[in-house]
């Protein structure tokens, strides 16, 4: 905060939990809306009296640059606190999800130089003209989940970095630690003080405290669907601009005519990473009737060959659910699979916040199981009938919130009309 690491005001902090093990390995500052109010105020005299938004672009070019340089060249520390964080395989984190961020700093990083006015004519003969110029939009209050720290947190302070606007990044509390590190790294790139401040804490406090402050002058917030809902309550109080990215549940679908031996471990794996707890993940997968029993078994088989387990051994594919919390959800609709009759394909429980990767078989369309994002590594499987495909296009999208949508088949134009 300003360009030091402080105690919260009133001296509270929280444990860290370990999710692979249930172990509390770090105490983290529990910042209150107090804190917020400081980092604010540091934020907005960074913006309005310091150097950054009236730095040339070419040197904000640079200093992201040296950012992603810098979370590039410390990988292995970032995925290890990622991994004791999240839960998440430590390969996944230095290999899929670092470099996502790195990503966004570096191609943001291209965008001070671009970010320019236009010139109008407003008649004929040349006399009049409007011009526009793009200024700095403010301070930042960027909010993260929990599902990707490090590469969410790099995604959020990159944009708004390159406009030349100050941030105060509020992490999720069941994974604050890196970006506690990320703090390091961005005043050794160069950042300078009060441009970037990160506080720890509780949504229902700091974050609601963040989303309510006129300080604020944008919201960036990913995570869930409720509090996205609230949050734009919020704006149509105050107007401040928001951006939001909520949950989804995506349809998957696979055609007879499709490879299977490809789509059979390509359909595990689309609802298996990061054990499931992706707002992408295709959760909701609709099979052609005739190869119904075959893929459903098959994504069944090949899900159960890989090891559910800690994160930090390497040959760990499926790590812990973040959280009691978490664990609980997606268990809740394992049960509710139970209750409405659906098949269950191996998978279930494992002890502590483990749970083994689960097809769902013979689903209802209408049922919560296909219309609420479990969050888990969790799939629903339906059947469908190729001879009315416009039926099961429309059972894939009746949906609150899809995000992607694929297909399997050996007719492109079929998957594309499908999907």
């Amino acid at each position: 905060m300003g360009g030091r690491f402080v105690e919260a005001a009133d001296g509270a902090s929280f444990e860290v939990e370990n999710p692979a093990t249930g172990e509390f390995f770090a105490r983290a500052a529990q910042g209150s809306a107090t804190d917020i109010d400081r980092a604010l105020r540091a934020a907005r005299c960074a913006f309005d009296e310091g150097p950054w938004p009236n730095m040339s672009p070419v040197e904000r070019e640079r200093v992201l640059h040296r950012l992603a340089d810098l979370v590039e060249a410390n990988a292995e520390r970032l995925a290890a606190v990622e991994t004791l964080d999240n839960g998440m395989p430590q390969g996944l984190a230095r290999d899929g999800a670092l470099p996502m961020g790195i990503q966004a700093l570096r191609h943001y990083a291209g965008w001070p130089t671009k970010l320019t006015g236009d010139t109008v004519p407003l008649s004929a003969e040349g006399k009049w003209h409007a011009y526009t110029m793009r200024e700095p939009g403010g301070v930042v209050g960027a909010i993260c989940a929990w599902n990707f720290p490090v590469s969410m947190a790099c995604g959020k302070l990159a944009p708004a970095l390159a406009a030349g606007c100050t941030v105060v990044l509020k992490p999720a509390e069941q994974t604050p630690l890196s970006a506690i590190l990320l703090a390091e790294l961005v005043a050794e790139a160069g950042v300078p003080e009060g441009v970037v401040n990160i506080v720890t804490g509780f949504g229902r406090e700091a974050g609601q405290a963040l989303v309510y402050h006129p300080m604020a002058d944008k919201i960036s917030f990913t995570g869930s669907t409720a509090t996205g809902r609230h949050i734009l309550e919020t704006k149509t109080k105050s107007l401040k601009r928001v951006t939001l990215e909520l949950g989804g549940e995506s349809p998957n679908m696979i055609f007879a005519d499709a490879d299977l031996e490809a789509a059979i471990p390509a359909a595990a794996m689309a609802f298996i990473g990061a054990s499931g707890q992706v707002c992408v993940a295709r959760s909701r997968l609709f099979i052609e009737r005739s190869v119904f029993e075959e893929v459903s078994k098959g994504i069944a088989e090949f899900a159960a060959g890989l090891k559910v387990g800690n994160g930090a051994d390497p040959e760990t594919v499926i790590g812990p659910l973040v959280s009691q919390t978490q664990f609980d959800r997606v268990k809740g609709f394992l049960d509710l699979g139970s209750t409405e009759g659906a098949r269950r394909l191996g998978g279930g429980t494992q002890g502590g916040y483990f749970v083994k990767p689960t097809v769902l078989a013979d689903v209802d369309g209408q049922s919560r199981l296909m219309r609420e994002e479990i969050f888990g590594p969790v799939v629903v499987a339906t059947p469908f009938d190729v001879d009315d495909l416009s039926a099961a296009a429309a059972l894939a999208n009746d949906t609150f919130r899809s995000r992607p949508a694929h297909s399997f088949t050996a007719a492109g134009c079929r998957g594309r009309s499908s999907t």
